[in-house]
């Protein structure tokens, strides 16, 4: 197996939004209301990681404000999480179920850079092994921080409205269902969720994910 295509700039976007309007018609109609599609890259390690855990069960603003906490303090290294106190992350505004989570991501040592060559399934078999992170964040991680061009995040509630209002299902896709529906945009899957979610925004005026 290999990682296939990378997503690297707008160009790379704007020529999977290109074959996806070729293929599908309704896509096409989404791309209409959108207009060009976000490059959206993040960089990759374990900061995305942590940030993605302090993000959980709460909203944009709070997780913001506890990663900002979390900067100040110098707390975004897996290093500086092992020795931190319970208390320090606790002043952060850390759960105590999201200490013991960013623990376990710093003490998993995962080799990030590695990771920019690893199968995309070997990704997520990886990152999963990891307490509190679950398929939907491994799968945004490939998205976004390594930048692969045929990933989608089926459990992601927002892509599920998006595909039920796009293709007029009689209800939201389950993931398993939305998994299916998704090989048919293979090898852009990544931009058709780039399209999802900015059809989402447009239909419902509202924030996809953060």
């Amino acid at each position: 197996m290999t990682v296939g295509r990378i997503i690297e700039t707008p160009d790379c976007v704007a020529e999977g939004a290109e074959w996806l309007a070729g293929q599908c018609q309704r896509m096409a109609h989404a791309m209409d209301q959108t207009g060009p599609l976000p490059l959206r890259r993040r960089p990759d390690g374990f900061a995305q990681l942590l940030s993605a855990i302090v993000s959980q069960q709460v909203s944009v603003a709070s997780a913001n404000a506890i990663w900002g906490r979390l900067k100040e303090a110098g707390l975004t290294g897996p290093r500086k999480i092992m020795w931190a106190t319970d208390e320090d992350l606790r002043a952060a505004g850390l759960s105590r179920q999201k200490i013991r989570y960013a623990r376990a991501l710093a003490e998993a040592r995962i080799d990030y850079r590695a990771l920019r060559e690893t199968p995309t399934e070997e990704v997520v078999a990886i990152l999963t092994q990891v307490p509190g992170i679950g398929v939907w964040t491994a799968e945004i991680y490939a998205m976004f921080s390594l930048g692969r061009a045929d990933v989608f995040a089926p459990g992601d509630l927002a892509l599920q409205e998006a595909a039920r209002m796009l293709y007029d299902l009689p209800e939201r896709p389950r993931e398993k269902h939305l998994r299916q529906m998704a090989e048919a945009w293979s090898p852009w899957r990544s931009v058709a969720a780039r399209v999802l979610w900015a059809y989402y925004r447009v239909a419902k005026d509202r924030e996809g994910i953060r």
